[in-house]
């Protein structure tokens, strides 16, 4: 890339990200039936617009046949390089938008697959496991020619993406790991829960009693997140509802029994870490001792635990940020993950 479209680019993005990013007052207070006229949606969310067109992928799942939903991005000019993103338990690929957008104008073609059992990809009744979805992952960049990517991270995708580099290192060139969970051992604090438990927990659900859950994830909510509840209202009041409960329960085992902080000394690729500082996200928050919950979720000391056990391991924090900083401060999260891609191994 010039000079002179370097600057282009990082002018330019501000710009552009910023019609991604809500300019509503924040809203605290929002009325239970906020979607009651809302239309329903299914199992796949058909009817659910992306950023971008969506394409299907067909593989398999514990011997069932099952279809991943993913988008396909070109970059604005000269490619630089593949981005694979993976998103967290209670997204779907389309919050990435904003990321899509910086990441192409900067050169990079992104791939944003669904994970089976979330978004607009199949939600099969298995036994989920990392090592299964980053096996289907891995199908995907195979049908697509794609032998290098470089890996962004949110969440519960931090986990998978873990699980990825370790299984396929000579496929991640970089790893981005923002806010991940599995930076501590939940198995270790968090009793188990059976799923009959979970299940019931899960169809008790309200709109009132979601909000109050994401906005945990954000110190700073704005109205422009109420999106993310509005999908999960309209599932719930479509027919499958029942069915995307119990793939809820499923994906929560998966995180709460296959911990993934053992494999962080192993990652050999360049490792940023990208830790907003106000989170302090605890999975299965309601289910651990109230003893054991003072000492979970400190995101800023886990980043710094990180670090030094990664052996190559760079960490950002970020003030006055919680648990999705590419939603919440998109221009900021850009710019520090394009600077990172851009730097030579």
């Amino acid at each position: 890339m010039s000079f002179i479209r370097a600057i282009l680019i990082a002018c330019a993005l501000p710009l552009i990200l910023a019609a991604c990013a809500s300019t509503e007052p924040p809203s605290n207070t929002v009325s239970a039936s906020l979607y009651k006229d809302a239309a329903p949606l299914d199992l796949r969310l058909s009817n659910l617009p992306y950023p971008y067109p969506v394409k299907e992928f067909q593989t398999r799942l514990q011997g069932q046949a099952v279809t991943m939903a993913y988008m396909d991005v070109k970059a604005v000019g000269k490619q630089r390089g593949v981005v694979l993103l993976f998103h967290g338990k209670n997204f779907s690929s389309d919050y990435w938008a904003p990321t899509i957008i910086g990441l192409t104008q900067a050169g990079y073609r992104v791939i944003a697959p669904d994970q089976i059992g979330f978004g607009k990809s199949s939600k099969p009744n298995v036994s989920y496991h990392f090592d299964n979805l980053a096996a289907n992952t891995k199908a995907l960049l195979n049908a697509l020619q794609i032998n290098h990517v470089s890996v962004i991270a949110n969440s519960m995708g931090g986990m998978l993406g873990i699980r990825f580099s370790r299984l396929y290192p000579q496929t991640v060139q970089k790893l981005v790991l923002e806010n991940p969970l599995g930076l501590e051992d939940y198995s270790k604090d968090i009793p188990p829960q059976d799923n009959d438990n979970l299940l019931k927990l899960e169809m008790a659900q309200t709109e009132t009693s979601y909000r109050r859950f994401l906005q945990s994830y954000f110190p700073n909510w704005k109205s422009g997140y109420e999106k993310f509840v509005e999908v999960y209202v309209r599932v719930q009041k479509g027919p499958d509802y029942p069915a995307y409960a119990q793939t809820s329960v499923l994906t929560y085992q998966m995180i709460a029994e296959k911990p993934v902080v053992n494999d962080l000394p192993s990652l050999q690729m360049p490792v940023l870490l990208i830790i907003g500082q106000q989170d302090r996200t605890v999975f299965g928050r309601r289910f651990a001792p109230p003893e054991a919950v003072k000492s979970l979720g400190n995101f800023p000391e886990l980043g710094k635990k990180a670090q030094k056990v990664i052996p190559n391991a760079t960490l950002v924090p970020i003030d006055n940020v919680g648990h999705v900083p590419h939603v919440e401060v998109p221009v900021l999260y850009v710019n520090t993950v394009v600077q990172f891609l851009n730097q030579p191994q």
